[in-house]
């Protein structure tokens, strides 16, 4: 009889083990992207105020907030109606899929604060520069080549070398 009791309770540890796994995978975004979008891709934040969550349901603690409509961000996994988003820094967490938005943004990203990134009339870094831009101005991407972005924002309109954007990928071809 102990025998007996004994398989049972390792039995039931192991279905508890088994579904702690599966729980887990789950809450770390798994395999299979819940919208059918593919993962990572870049999005924007749709409000000025979007929670960032430890954990895709809103049991888990607010980490910290967002306070800037359309900054760029990436998803990296979903589970349910929740994205696990990532910063231009690396930083991760999970926020509500309806606070994300399709629209395509980036931002300056440069070496060092004190860079500036110059923005041509055209995709030609012999045309006219039209504006120079400093790490962290946010624009609206309308266009990328693979090397260059059709890029706008308050104030200026132009083309920036892709590799000076945080929101598009390298090679990366927007229509």
């Amino acid at each position: 009889m102990v025998r007996i009791w004994a398989a049972v309770a390792a039995l039931f540890m192991l279905a508890l083990v088994l579904t702690a796994a599966q729980v887990e995978t789950a809450h770390a975004g798994g395999d299979a992207a819940t919208s059918g979008l593919p993962v990572p891709r870049f999005v924007s934040l749709k409000s000025d105020r979007v929670n960032v969550r430890g954990g895709p349901d809103k049991d888990h603690d607010v980490s910290w907030i967002y306070t800037r409509v359309g900054w760029p961000v990436e998803i990296t996994a979903e589970f349910e109606n929740w994205r696990r988003i990532r910063d231009f820094d690396g930083t991760e967490g999970w926020v509500y899929h309806s606070m994300l938005s399709g629209k395509r943004t980036a931002s300056v990203q440069l070496k060092s604060k004190t860079d500036i990134a110059p923005l041509y009339a055209k995709p030609d870094a012999q045309s006219a520069i039209e504006a120079r831009l400093q790490s962290g101005v946010l624009g609206a991407v309308k266009h990328c080549t693979g090397t260059w972005c059709h890029f706008v924002g308050e104030g200026f309109d132009g083309w920036i070398e892709q590799n000076r954007l945080w929101g598009v990928y390298p090679d990366e071809k927007i229509e």
